[in-house]
């Protein structure tokens, strides 16, 4: 027959943490304000005793001492038990007095800091194991499971709320208090395992599999599961519109994945200043972000409503800027700009020139200088890094209704000297030059893509058009009389000649696409009676 208890006072406490901040002051109330019974281990139990709480050591609870290098101690029935007994049956309470197992009322615990572990350059494998926490989650799942009569505190910034429960409840904690506890503990625990899996994949050999979730993108079979863990970081004003809400999620694994250091990365990137980011803005900044490290000369990349309006590059970075701005400079006007380099107060005094309205800038590192200038602009939204990743590096997911898809992402990583050309006439080296600028902007255009450039610049880009002589017809129709001499990519092959065709009319000289249609010879042709140069990739970069 079950009876229902009432709320429980908190006579017993066990109480093992890494973070110890605020134990002490929280032990010390729980034992002299309610007269609790604290249970400790190990670092947590001398902590306390030379601050003068009374504690009972975990040893003499159980009846064997801690071993195995701390490895065991809490994993005993006399914790377990004391945990898991349900204090409405007679049965677990009559087995509970046989075995000599009293009832444990509340646990504090936090886990072995793995994530901080593995985070550290140089861990050893050998190290993250040994920080991987085994009697911590045993004892906040049982003490969860049996929330109905077991508090369980895992934040140390929640003692205060506890003990005004406490004090408000004559020594109890309340059914709703425990079960928001016990929901908290399933969240950390889930969590915590979570970055131990994704770690562990991350060890595993590149041709054993391909690491999954927030690991490294590699080139084996997909796994048979993808695990996602994605901690909220903030709310957003709204969404992409007014009436649509939204939130910013953020990888909280920050550890060295590959090639890959969370670090630099748009997620966990510093705001130095500005508004707080919207929905949109984390979008186009995204994009930029993407575009600028595909370049390895100073370059700048201002990106408007997820497309690029100006990309260059230049030997100087403040050179590179103006040029950008200066492909479009109605667009640039409220884009988001990304930097590959530091940005100098000689990149700031250029955009004030320019009377050029900010959204966001993201660049590796931002000089003093920069700063201060910056402060006249307030709203403007500046992110700082801290370095630079290579392209790529971790799996692209996207989502679809009821499902995800994954990727491992488009980086333009081929050889050029596995292009080849299929027309009578080479391109020059100057040639070549631009058609490889071209190449690389080009991938961060939507497709269908044509990008022509000239002296490493963006001057014309059509887009997102669902057929491709008319993406030519707005590059050619942007670009006007600097198409004249200029180099052109499209991000996939010429299914016609028409295309071409609308380039030649308006002066490009060469072009870099991926070949491969089927009406291949039509194309060479038209480029061959226009004494136009091809150059194909074998590779195609669709931006769907």
């Amino acid at each position: 027959m079950e009876t229902i208890v009432a709320d429980p006072k908190v006579k017993r406490v066990l109480i093992s943490v890494t973070d110890k901040s605020g134990v002490v002051d929280f032990a010390r109330a729980l034992a002299e304000e309610f007269g609790a019974e604290i249970v400790s281990t190990g670092g947590t139990a001398k902590a306390l005793e030379q601050a003068g709480v009374a504690v009972r050591p975990i040893d003499d609870l159980t009846g064997f001492p801690e071993m195995m290098d701390g490895r065991v101690k809490t994993l005993h029935p006399r914790v377990h038990g004391g945990l898991l007994a349900r204090r409405d049956l007679k049965t677990h309470m009559a087995a509970a007095a046989e075995h000599g197992i009293g009832m444990i009322d509340m646990v504090v615990v936090n886990l072995y800091a793995f994530e901080a572990t593995v985070a550290h350059a140089g861990v050893t494998f050998g190290e993250a194991i040994e920080n991987i926490d085994i009697g911590g989650p045993s004892m906040l799942r049982s003490a969860a499971k049996n929330h109905a009569s077991v508090a369980v505190v895992t934040d140390p910034t929640s003692y205060d709320e506890i003990l005004a429960e406490l004090r408000a409840h004559e020594g109890a904690t309340t059914l709703a208090t425990r079960t928001k506890l016990a929901l908290e503990v399933f969240r950390l625990t889930s969590a915590y395992d979570n970055a131990i899996y994704n770690w562990l994949r991350g060890q595993l050999d590149d041709s054993d599999s391909l690491a999954q979730g927030q690991g490294q993108a590699q080139t084996q079979a997909f796994a048979a599961d993808s695990r996602l863990f994605l901690a909220k970081a903030q709310e957003l004003r709204y969404g992409e519109n007014p009436h649509q809400k939204a939130a910013f999620y953020h990888n909280p694994v920050k550890g060295s994945q590959g090639t890959v250091n969370p670090a630099y990365q748009l997620a966990n990137a510093t705001q130095l200043q500005g508004k707080e980011l919207s929905y949109n803005n984390y979008l186009d900044l995204d994009a930029a972000w993407g575009a600028v490290r595909e370049f390895d000369e100073p370059t700048c990349v201002i990106v408007k409503h997820l497309t690029p309006c100006g990309i260059a590059s230049a030997d100087d970075i403040v050179v590179a800027y103006q040029r950008a701005h200066d492909c479009d400079t109605v667009s640039a006007f409220g884009g988001v700009m990304a930097f590959n380099r530091p940005v100098t107060g000689a990149i700031v005094e250029a955009i004030y020139a320019n009377g050029q309205f900010i959204e966001a800038i993201i660049a590796p590192s931002f000089a003093a200088e920069a700063r201060e200038l910056f402060t006249q602009k307030p709203n403007a939204r500046i992110l700082e890094t801290g370095g630079l990743n290579p392209p790529g590096g971790l799996l692209d997911y996207r989502s679809v209704e009821g499902g995800m898809l994954a990727q491992t992402p488009d980086t333009v990583g081929e050889d050029p000297s596995a292009f080849t050309v299929p027309t009578k006439r080479q391109p020059t080296a100057t040639e070549l030059d631009e058609l490889l600028f071209a190449w690389k902007a080009c991938k961060s255009v939507k497709s269908n893509a044509i990008l022509i450039a000239r002296d490493k610049a963006t001057v014309g880009a059509g887009a997102g058009q669902p057929n491709r002589v008319n993406s030519a017809q707005l590059a050619v129709k942007q670009a006007g009389e600097k198409a004249r001499g200029a180099a052109a990519a499209s991000d996939a092959f010429m299914p016609f000649a028409d295309s071409l065709e609308v380039l030649i009319a308006a002066g490009v000289t060469a072009v870099i696409q991926p070949g491969g249609s089927i009406r291949d010879e039509e194309v060479i042709a038209a480029a061959d009676a226009a004494n136009v140069a091809l150059v194909f990739t074998g590779h195609r970069h669709f931006r769907h």
